[in-house]
């Protein structure tokens, strides 16, 4: 398949995503929008987002991550960017995504008093949830995620706006942020409480540490996806133990080049997952921010695979049968992937 036809393929291909971030969906169109919303340190020009984010590391990615986190301080913030981000996500072809959101550093009490009610944030996020179903035909739910770098104090809030103020969409809980000096240990009893109250677990773990993080997020965190996972390549123990269980990793392979997780896409651990027989699914994470889409991660993913149309909706469909959509939206999406491998292989050119 030539590359030209690998990315017309991918970019008709329905699609779900399962590590994307909230705020870090943002295009440089709304991020500017909200910048001349409220004026400060980021760019209100779309045109100088791309050198605003230059990560020069995984600090200073998290560093300017959260000065765009400061301009979403209201309900209406709240309620543009996800909508305006499942429009983006519809003209990918994405159907389905769970997107991973922070309501600990918008809601007041739990952060500071620039934040908004709970309730305000809970309705925002709903209300676009819904019309954008109603209107673009993407399905949201929502993974609730303790920021670590805020330590037990964030995780109790997080635990708590999730406990009692959880979404209709709501189906995970996560842990981001930096690993570095944030064990996963330090946040079991959140992850046991939130699994209790029938939240599935998702924590990032081995992106920025080693493979012993992973172990800790899967024994003691009871974690059914890892986001990131990086490192899980320098453990054949752990490679085995994730195929044996099925338990999928979440790959972001432009994410882990741009915050120095992964030297350059082409000694990414991506080849030896896939090679140890893992699960992965693909995905963008942060995709304005790091100069990317869905669209072009499945693209990369295919190079550094080496696939074919087939293997490409073979992609499609782990990240469909790993996710927690309702059954009747994966037996949907897993038809039009189908539908549209079987179309595009009736008009292959002889």
């Amino acid at each position: 398949m030539t590359e030209p036809r690998l990315e017309e393929f991918v970019a008709g291909l329905p699609k779900a995503e399962l590590h994307v971030h909230h705020v870090g969906s943002a295009s440089p169109e709304i991020v500017a929008m909200l910048a001349r919303r409220h004026p400060g340190r980021v760019p209100d020009d779309p045109a100088l987002l791309a050198d605003f984010f230059e990560f020069r590391d995984f600090a200073h990615f998290i560093e300017l991550y959260m000065a765009v986190v400061g301009l979403v301080r209201t309900p209406d913030d709240v309620r543009l960017l996800t909508y305006e981000i499942a429009r983006e996500m519809a003209g990918q072809q994405i159907r389905y995504a769970e997107l991973t959101c922070t309501p600990y550093t918008s809601v007041w009490p739990h952060h500071d008093d620039r934040g908004m009610a709970v309730e305000a944030y809970t309705e925002a996020i709903e209300d676009a949830r819904v019309a954008a179903e109603r209107d673009f035909g993407t399905v949201l739910r929502w993974i609730y995620d303790i920021p670590s770098e805020t330590g037990l104090r964030g995780a109790d809030g997080t635990l708590d706006i999730a406990l009692r103020h959880a979404p209709d969409g709501l189906v995970g809980f996560g842990l981001g942020g930096p690993e570095i000096g944030w064990p996963r240990r330090l946040f079991q009893p959140h992850f046991d409480a939130a699994r209790a109250a029938g939240l599935r677990s998702v924590p990032h773990a081995g992106e920025t540490t080693g493979p012993e993080t992973v172990w800790e997020a899967l024994r003691l965190l009871g974690a059914e996806r890892i986001g990131h996972g990086t490192s899980s390549a320098e453990d054949p123990e752990l490679l085995a133990h994730l195929a044996e269980t099925g338990i999928a990793l979440e790959v972001c392979p432009s994410s882990n080049v741009a915050t120095r997780a992964v030297a350059s896409l082409s000694e990414h651990p991506l080849r030896a997952f896939v090679d140890a027989g893992v699960t992965v699914t693909i995905n963008s994470d942060d995709p304005p921010m790091f100069g990317t889409s869905l669209t072009r991660e499945y693209a990369l993913a295919a190079t550094l695979l080496d696939l074919d149309e087939a293997g490409v909706a073979d992609l499609a469909r782990a990240a469909v049968a790993a996710s927690w959509a309702p059954d009747g939206v994966k037996t949907d999406l897993v038809a039009a992937i189908d539908a549209h491998l079987a179309t595009w292989t009736r008009a292959e050119p002889d």
